[in-house]
């Protein structure tokens, strides 16, 4: 479907704004206000073209939006979905948006897999991006996601469906002890925003993302260090932990693998301006 050409006045608004990319927000929000005619939307499936006037642009639902958007709430909250690894992955209010440089994070665990059916353990998973993004690559996997925001993890469940078992509760806590020993991959985006940088992130993430999905504690690296620790007994031989870190974080995120006896090195990538701490168990 090409949903109705925006109002004239909606880029003006949302440039206005501050949105950088307004045309093609503009685009989505007015897609987001189109509804299909039940009649069109069987079409659509059958792999036929919608025609135009089957399409109804909800002028109210559309300036709801907008005012919404202006004021500053993330557009993905707005939409219910974000873009991921080429996945549209479910989000909600309050949840943190899974970002473009975490495709990173999914793609370093993905080429980590050393047979087509890994033990994949997500922790932090938030909506579960990076345990969907690994699922499509590696259909076999056996996948597990844990977060402590029942939010976040209500909507990871809807992203990982049949494909992943999630589990609400603090890091390795929730997890059965059957998966003691046997995981392959432990990937995490753990927080790691020092406690007082957060007063400094944008407004989109400072007000409308949940506070426990931002905080990583004095130096940003309290969780690393607490999943570092806890990890071992989890894995297997020769699995591969994959944390999520910032560039002048990595150094020590490094450290802490090492001390924790892990061969470690971090990979960085210029174009999403995204780093990750590999070890691997020896």
């Amino acid at each position: 479907m090409t949903a109705p050409e925006p109002p004239a006045d909606v880029v003006t608004r949302l440039r206005a704004a501050g949105c950088v990319f307004a045309e093609e927000e503009a685009t989505l929000l007015v897609e987001a206000a189109t509804s299909v005619s039940g009649s069109a939307r069987e079409k659509h499936r059958a792999g036929e073209k919608r025609a135009a006037g089957n399409q109804h642009l909800d002028l109210d639902k559309l300036e709801a939006l907008i005012a919404q958007r202006v004021a500053g709430l993330p557009l993905e909250h707005l939409l219910g979905w974000a873009e991921f690894a080429g996945l549209r992955i479910a989000v909600g209010p309050g949840v943190f948006v899974p970002r473009r440089r975490t495709e990173f994070l999914a793609e370093r665990a993905i080429l980590a897999a050393q047979t087509a059916h890994p033990v994949v353990v997500d922790l932090c998973c938030g909506t579960g991006a990076v345990a969907a993004a690994i699922g499509a690559a590696l259909p076999a996997s056996e996948l597990i996601a844990s977060d402590i925001d029942p939010d976040a993890t209500a909507y990871a469940r809807q992203n990982l469906a049949d494909r992943g078992t999630v589990f609400t509760g603090d890091l390795f806590a929730p997890l059965p002890p059957t998966l003691l020993g046997r995981v392959d991959i432990l990937v995490a985006n753990a927080p790691y925003v020092p406690t007082d940088d957060i007063a400094t992130m944008p407004s989109e993430a400072r007000d409308h993302e949940h506070r426990v999905a931002l905080d990583g504690g004095a130096d940003g690296l309290d969780l690393q260090r607490r999943i570092i620790a806890e990890s071992r007994r989890w894995l297997a031989a020769g699995s591969t932990v994959l944390i999520e870190t910032s560039a002048h974080q990595a150094a020590t995120t490094v450290r802490l693998l090492r001390e924790g006896g892990f061969d470690a090195h971090s990979v960085h990538s210029d174009e999403r301006e995204a780093t990750v701490a590999v070890g691997t168990l020896p």
